[in-house]
């Protein structure tokens, strides 16, 4: 099989070209390269620059490479942002996507990855999410990985496509320090940046109905994440007319004060959290419950918590050498 990555080149689709390329799968980055970084490619690995809405290049790209499955991550993902951005993120969360099917459809490639998010459920009021929990997303990100289930799926069934749509919980950890999250949007690095700088890390909101009053989520390490994507692209080569929805977490919750207090002990810092106002569209509590993904799949997540902090820490250190503590 050969692999279109699209995002290839960001954090979590660095982690993913490895994990394929170390499972003996055929890869190829596309990539926009608007916050992906060319040197995460690996060598070796083919690395077309270009947007999802540019239909010609999609074609080209896989003819040229004679692309059999498609992993498809490439989107705007910051949920605060798509507040006050919807045309953005609807432009290129799903019309991007929508000119990739074309181009799957017209190429007749069988297979397709879709990134899909947590944030598709909203404030969901049960202690576990599972995949038949409604899904009544807070933000116009939210509301665009749904529309994208949807279209994936439909495409799939109407052109006999073999599909997945996989739904992250908090992606955090790095392979290695090179591919480490470089972009400061997520909680994990957001905390590095305000120890380094010597600031109290920010929590949004402390007054949620959880038991310390900050968001619960559930963090999963992105390698567990990135051998997930192995897992599904090759059940999804290996059965035509698959169609799968399956969450990717710990079924764990790790409140937001809880995930600092942590990182503090991780890192050597001892700074005290400061409580800032809520951002728009944040749920109080998401946890996932991944009991389908083990039956489906026979996947479960390997790497814990600590597993997380440490090896992002080691990828922030290298960029930031006078963070560490002595």
């Amino acid at each position: 099989m050969t692999w279109l990555i699209t995002g290839g080149a960001g954090y979590i689709g660095a982690h993913v070209v490895r994990a394929m390329t170390e499972a003996g799968e055929r890869a190829v980055v596309y990539d926009d390269l608007s916050t992906g970084i060319a040197e995460r490619v690996p060598e070796g690995v083919p690395l077309v620059t270009g947007s999802t809405l540019d239909r010609d290049l999609l074609d080209r790209a896989l003819a040229e490479h004679g692309v059999t499955g498609v992993v498809h991550l490439a989107a705007k993902k910051q949920v605060g942002e798509s507040v006050g951005e919807p045309l953005r993120y609807y432009r290129e969360n799903v019309e991007g996507l929508r000119v990739l099917l074309e181009a799957v459809v017209a190429a007749s490639v069988p297979s397709f990855v879709f990134s899909s998010s947590a944030a598709v459920y909203g404030m969901p009021d049960v202690d576990l999410v599972t995949e038949e929990t409604p899904c009544l997303p807070m933000s116009p990100y939210g509301e665009t990985k749904l529309a994208g289930e949807w279209l994936v799926r439909a495409v799939g069934r109407a052109h006999g496509i073999a599909t997945a749509s996989l739904r992250y919980f908090n992606v955090a950890g790095a392979a290695t320090p090179e591919l480490a999250d470089v972009g400061v949007f997520n909680l994990v690095p957001m905390v590095f940046e305000k120890l380094t700088e010597g600031a109290p890390p920010r929590i949004f909101g402390a007054d949620y109905a959880t038991p310390d009053g900050t968001c619960v989520r559930d963090y999963i390490h992105v390698v567990d994440l990135a051998e997930a994507h192995v897992a599904t692209a090759r059940r999804l080569a290996a059965t035509p007319g698959t169609d799968l929805t399956l969450n990717i977490g710990r079924g764990e919750g790790v409140s937001v004060r809880e995930m600092i207090d942590r990182i503090n002990e991780v890192t050597g810092y001892d700074t005290p959290p400061t409580v800032t106002p809520r951002r728009p569209g944040d749920p109080a509590r998401v946890v996932a419950s991944a009991d389908r993904i083990a039956a489906e799949l026979g996947w479960k997540a390997k790497h814990d918590v600590r597993d997380m902090i440490t090896s992002a820490w080691a990828g922030w250190v290298r960029l930031h050498p006078s963070a560490e503590r002595d």
